[in-house]
């Protein structure tokens, strides 16, 4: 089970990823920080781009991988906006649920059935959404009304779009999948978000600079170095045999036990005892998820 390692290497790696970037937003401009974030994840793949095991495969392959790059980048946007303005106490527990819309996405899409263990994590996952819900309200969120409560939820939902489409793109041919080389996907897919956060930068931030300045800060580029990491980690799980899609998106939400501690120990954040139960009801809830999946 070497994949599942590499999926708990993912987790560890993403929850730094997400420190980082909660630290590199505050007090900053959110477009910029995405497109620095983009670049510098493409130019660390560039070298793996030009390796002749690394094939480009033309407009038929990279269709494929445009698609994943606007799904992606699209739970990014929301996802980093959503950091920025709401606790990553609040954020991570929340984010910690897309394993759940994963599986939700299987039922749907590939017309898998739910066992009793996946039923009881699905219960688990939707008790602690509400309980996060009460949460927030002591903190003066209010997750029907709360535009970054909502981004935040529509990135989970583009991440998990993007976690089914990707075992997809990974699965051979005679699995029903694309068969895509896993390096490919990984370097061009950064190339074209940063393509198209580039044209995003000059039309919509350009114009309101003066009310969204951005300034540099040293975590911007530690955002790239960890999410590269932890999605050549991700990939690479993807790609062995035996890889499931639910337990290494389950994994790979482990991150939030690395956010939710800094959150708590560096960033000094409230509501602290009430939060911690309701992750652990999260965290209760990937346990059954696992559990079905065995």
């Amino acid at each position: 089970m070497i994949w599942l390692l590499f999926a708990f290497l993912s987790a560890a790696l993403l929850g730094f990823y997400d420190v980082f970037k909660k630290q590199a937003l505050r007090e900053n401009a959110v477009l910029p920080v995405l497109f620095l974030n983009t670049l510098f994840s493409s130019l660390i793949f560039l070298p793996v781009a030009m390796l002749p095991d690394v094939p480009f495969g033309g407009w038929e392959v990279q269709r494929y991988i445009v698609l994943k790059s606007l799904i992606v980048l699209s739970s990014w946007i929301c996802g980093y906006f959503g950091m920025k303005y709401l606790p990553l106490t609040l954020v991570g527990p929340i984010n910690a649920t897309r394993p759940v819309m994963v599986l939700i996405g299987a039922l749907l899409f590939f017309g898998e059935r739910l066992n009793l263990y996946q039923w009881v994590g699905v219960l688990f996952a939707i008790i602690s959404f509400y309980m996060l819900s009460r949460s927030g309200k002591k903190e003066g969120i209010d997750f029907r009304h709360n535009r970054w409560i909502l981004l935040t939820v529509l990135a989970a939902i583009f991440g998990a779009l993007s976690g089914l489409y990707d075992k997809y793109l990974m699965a051979a041919p005679d699995a029903g999948g694309v068969g895509l080389n896993r390096l490919t996907v990984q370097s061009y897919f950064n190339f074209y978000q940063c393509v198209i956060m580039g044209f995003m930068l000059v039309l919509l931030w350009k114009p309101r600079r003066t009310k969204t300045p951005f300034h540099w800060h040293w975590c911007i580029p530690l955002i790239s170095i960890f999410l590269s990491m932890a999605d050549f980690a991700y990939f690479y799980a993807l790609s062995l045999p035996g890889a499931l899609i639910s337990v290494v998106s389950m994994v790979r939400r482990g991150s939030v036990l690395v956010s939710f501690s800094v959150g708590a120990l560096v960033f000094r954040e409230k509501n602290l005892r009430s939060k911690a139960i309701d992750l652990l009801l999260v965290l209760i809830g990937m346990l059954f998820l696992y559990l079905g999946t065995r």
